[in-house]
C-alpha cells in the first residue's frame, strides 16, 4: 500500500501566493508520507479568462519549471491538477492541462481537458469554457507509485465513457482535479464521483477549489478520496486543507476478480429496435 493525498486550494490571481500556499500544503503531505500530492484545477491560478491565456506558458515555461520543482524538493509525485498550456495553434486560447511530475522533478505525464464546460442553467451562473480554452483529444494514463493513474479534470467526470476508457488502458485510480460551481457540487459532485469509483472500480482521488476567488466566482470544495467500493474513505471541510488516505492496489484487482465489470461491458451489445 502506498499514501496519496488531496490538496484543497482556494487560489486566486496572484500566481506567487498561490504557489507559497500550495507549496505550504505539499509539505505537510510530504511530511505524512504521501508518495502522490495532486491538487485541484486551476492550482496556479484562478482569473478571468482573459489573464488566464495571457499567463498560459509552455510545459517547460518558468511556473510549470517551479512545480517541478516543487516535487523534487519535497521528494513527492506531484498532480498539478491543472495548468494554463499556452495553445501555439490558437493564441486566443489556452490548454487547461494536468501535469504529473515525479519524485526528481520531471514531467511524466500531461492530459489536456477533453469536455468543456459550456453551461448555461437557471440560477448558475453562464460558462463557456471553449471560448477561451481549446479542447485535448487524448486520455492519458501513467504510472506512478500508488499505482497506475488515468488523468481527467472536474467536467470530465459526467461521461462515464472516458473512464471506462481509462480502465481498459489499465488505470487502477482515477483523478479528477476540479473547481465545481455550488450549486452543481451541491446536487452532483459525491454522487458523481462515487458513482465513477464503482463503475471502474478504482481509487478516486477529487482534489477541489474552494471558496470565493473574486469576480463573483465560488467553487464547492469538498475534496474526496474514494474508494472502488464507493466508500469516501476522507473528505476535506471548508478552506484550503490535506487529505490522506492509503491505496491499495490489491483491493482494486480481488474487487475486479469478483466482480469482473470490464469483461462484462466488452461482451456488451447495443440491439437497436
Amino acid at each position: 500500500m502506498a499514501l496519496a493525498a488531496c490538496v484543497q486550494l482556494r487560489s486566486g490571481p496572484d500566481l506567487a501566493a498561490n504557489l507559497q500556499r500550495l507549496e505550504a500544503l505539499v509539505a505537510r503531505a510530504a511530511a505524512e508520507g504521501a508518495a502522490l500530492v495532486a491538487t485541484p484545477e486551476n492550482t496556479t491560478l484562478l482569473t478571468s479568462p482573459r489573464e488566464k491565456v495571457a499567463a498560459a506558458e509552455p510545459l517547460d515555461g518558468p511556473t510549470h519549471r517551479a512545480l517541478g520543482e516543487m516535487a523534487r524538493r519535497h521528494g513527492v509525485w506531484l498532480l498539478a491538477g491543472s495548468v494554463a498550456e499556452r495553445c501555439e495553434a490558437d493564441p486566443t486560447r489556452c490548454h487547461n492541462t494536468s501535469v504529473l511530475f515525479d519524485d526528481r522533478g520531471g514531467v511524466v505525464a500531461s492530459y489536456r481537458k477533453i469536455h468543456l464546460f459550456d453551461i448555461d442553467i437557471p440560477g448558475v451562473p453562464s460558462f463557456k469554457e471553449s471560448a477561451h480554452i481549446a479542447p485535448g483529444g487524448t486520455l492519458v494514463v501513467a504510472d506512478t507509485p500508488v499505482g497506475r493513474v488515468g488523468l481527467s479534470v472536474c467536467y470530465d467526470l459526467r461521461f462515464p465513457e472516458t473512464y471506462a476508457a481509462l480502465v481498459e488502458a489499465g488505470a487502477e485510480l482515477i483523478t479528477v482535479p476540479s473547481a465545481f460551481t455550488v450549486p452543481t457540487g451541491e446536487a452532483h459532485w459525491h454522487t458523481l464521483l462515487r458513482a465513477r469509483a464503482i463503475e471502474t472500480q478504482c481509487y478516486v482521488l477529487a482534489p477541489a477549489q474552494e471558496g470565493p476567488h473574486g469576480g463573483g466566482r465560488v467553487s464547492y470544495g469538498h475534496t474526496l478520496i474514494v474508494d472502488p467500493w464507493g466508500v469516501v474513505l476522507a473528505e476535506c471541510g471548508e478552506g484550503e486543507g490535506l487529505v490522506l488516505a492509503e491505496i491499495d492496489r490489491a483491493k482494486v484487482q480481488e474487487l475486479r476478480r469478483n466482480m469482473p465489470l470490464a469483461e462484462s461491458r466488452a461482451q456488451a451489445r447495443i440491439i437497436r429496435v
